[in-house]
C-alpha cells in the first residue's frame, strides 16, 4: 500500500492558484495540500447512488462512462436553477461516503474529486497510487458557491434527483488541497499543526 504522508503541510502558494479543467496529470502534481485554488472548467456530480451507477458500469463495460476518464467529480447535489444562476444551492457532500467507490473510479481515470471532510487509509492510497488529488470545499456555504457556477447540463440518471449525473461549469470555484499527489493529509496534519501553535503561543 503506498505510504500515507503526516509530515508539515508545505507553506501554501501566495495567494490562489489557477486550475483549468479537466486538469493534467502535471497541473495536479504541482499542487500542494494547503493550497488555496480556484477551479475553472468542468466537474462532473456524483454522491452514493451516482458512484453506485458508476461502478456497475465499470464492471459492465470496463471503462467510465460519458467520457469521464481524465475528469473531476464533485460530491454534490445541485438544487435547481434560481435566480437567473444556473443552479441554486451546491454544496460538498461528506467525501467519506464515497470511499466505497474511489479505488475503482480512480483507477479507472478520475483524476480529482471535491468534498468536504477526511478520507479512509484505503481512499487516501487510492489517491496516491492514481496521482489523483482531494479537493475540499467549503460546507455550508452552498449557495455562495452555486454562484460561481455558469452552466448545469443533465447528463444521466434524471430518476435519481439530485443525484443524478450532472455537469457543471465553474468559474473561479473556491477550494482547497486537502490530500495531494505526494499523500500529505490536511485532515490528518492540520490539527497537530494548530496545536503545536497553539502551545508554542502559550
Amino acid at each position: 500500500m503506498p505510504k500515507l504522508t503526516t509530515s508539515a503541510v508545505t507553506k501554501p502558494a501566495a495567494g490562489p492558484r489557477r486550475l483549468d479543467l479537466p486538469a493534467t496529470k502535471a497541473d495536479l502534481s504541482a499542487l500542494r495540500t494547503g493550497d488555496e485554488v480556484r477551479l475553472f472548467g468542468d466537474v462532473y456530480t456524483a454522491r452514493d447512488a451516482g458512484h453506485a451507477r458508476l461502478l456497475a458500469a465499470i464492471a459492465q463495460d470496463g471503462e467510465l462512462p460519458f467520457g469521464l476518464a481524465g475528469q473531476t467529480l464533485f460530491y454534490a447535489g445541485p438544487t435547481p436553477a434560481a435566480e437567473g444562476y444556473p443552479a441554486g444551492s451546491v454544496g460538498p457532500t461528506t467525501a467519506g461516503r464515497m470511499d466505497f467507490a474511489k479505488p475503482d473510479l480512480l483507477a479507472a481515470g478520475i483524476v480529482a474529486v471535491i468534498g468536504k471532510g477526511s478520507r479512509s487509509p484505503e481512499a487516501r492510497a487510492a489517491f496516491i497510487e492514481n496521482g489523483a488529488v482531494y479537493f475540499a470545499a467549503v460546507g455550508g456555504a452552498a449557495t455562495l458557491l452555486g454562484r460561481h457556477v455558469v452552466a448545469a447540463e443533465p447528463i444521466a440518471w434524471p430518476e435519481l434527483g439530485t443525484e443524478a449525473l450532472v455537469r457543471l461549469t465553474l468559474d473561479d470555484f473556491p477550494v482547497f488541497v486537502a490530500l495531494d499527489v505526494h499523500g500529505t493529509d490536511l485532515y490528518e496534519v492540520a490539527p497537530h499543526e494548530w496545536r503545536a501553535e497553539k502551545e508554542d503561543a502559550s
